[in-house]
């Protein structure tokens, strides 16, 4: 009698499929040119209160370059509290807040792991710092609240950003969009902040090979580029005008210190075109 409860394997043997990757030459044959303008961002869909179990939630979608096989970035967010602590932990003046960034396993070419990374870690790190400025921490004394954001699709062009050598500047995309939806999701749960705080990212690229010049552009794209020199993420509050997180990367040049001020404030700028939606979202919500 057969064991119905066994899963025989094929009786002869199978090769699976193996895919070779694109050529760097390939890839820039058919990079796609950014069809915005400088000062221009891409087109950000962001709706709150998508999670009913948690105090609060939002969505945010960008839209995709139009390079075939990339993807616009897609993050959810859940603020869970603010919730007393333990007692056995010591008391707090303020809250306590943690901060948890995980891509989804599927979320970029390279699969994901189901425990954090140091890339992970980093960006929750740098989300805690720029949500840290925005809440009145001591209206909620030993209490805590836990914002968990998932990346369900990344921003990530990995076969570019590999042939570029460094992929820190779509992760410094990510965490542009991890700050907008987190914000959104802070006020969908009621917790009281001085401002709502969004993050915008401007880049010094250079196009056209040797010969081409410098220029600054908002909300980059590493497939859009041949080559991005520097780049810089930054969250803002538009009200009080105070940055409450800066992260800088890149080689600049040490001859021209006015191009630092000048990448600060384009990415001020992008932060103030995310505030918009992050504003149209939540009126809609009130409404």
């Amino acid at each position: 009698m057969a064991d119905r409860r066994r899963v025989n394997g094929p009786v002869g043997a199978t090769i699976p499929p193996v895919f070779e990757d694109e050529e760097v030459q390939t890839q820039e044959t058919q990079r796609v040119t950014r069809s915005r303008a400088p000062n221009g961002i891409r087109k950000m869909y962001l709706k709150t209160g998508v999670t009913p179990s948690a105090s609060g939630s939002a969505y945010l979608e960008i839209e995709t370059s139009g390079k075939d096989g990339v993807s616009g970035l897609k993050l959810s967010c859940t603020v869970h509290g603010p919730r007393s602590l333990p007692r056995s932990s010591p008391f707090s003046p303020h809250i306590i807040l943690s901060t948890h960034v995980k891509f989804a396993p599927f979320a970029t070419k390279q699969r994901r792991g189901y425990l954090r990374d140091p890339s992970e870690r980093d960006l929750g790190t740098h989300l805690e710092a720029a949500l840290r400025g925005a809440i009145i921490a001591d209206r909620w004394p030993k209490s805590g609240v836990d914002i968990i954001i998932s990346i369900i699709e990344g921003d990530q062009d990995r076969e570019t950003s590999g042939a570029q050598g460094d992929d820190t500047w779509d992760m410094m995309n990510a965490l542009s969009g991890c700050i907008t939806v987190a914000s959104a999701a802070l006020a969908d749960a009621g917790i009281d902040c001085v401002d709502t705080v969004a993050g915008g990212v401007a880049a010094l690229v250079k196009d056209g090979g040797e010969t081409g010049t410098a220029r600054i552009v908002i909300d980059p794209i590493s497939s859009e580029h041949e080559s991005i020199e520097a780049a810089c993420c930054i969250a803002y509050l538009p009200t009080r005008d105070e940055i409450t997180n800066l992260w800088f990367k890149g080689d600049m040049p040490d001859h021209d210190m006015g191009i630092y001020s000048e990448l600060v404030q384009q990415g001020i700028q992008a932060s103030k075109l995310a505030n918009r939606v992050l504003v149209e979202s939540l009126g809609e919500t009130v409404k």
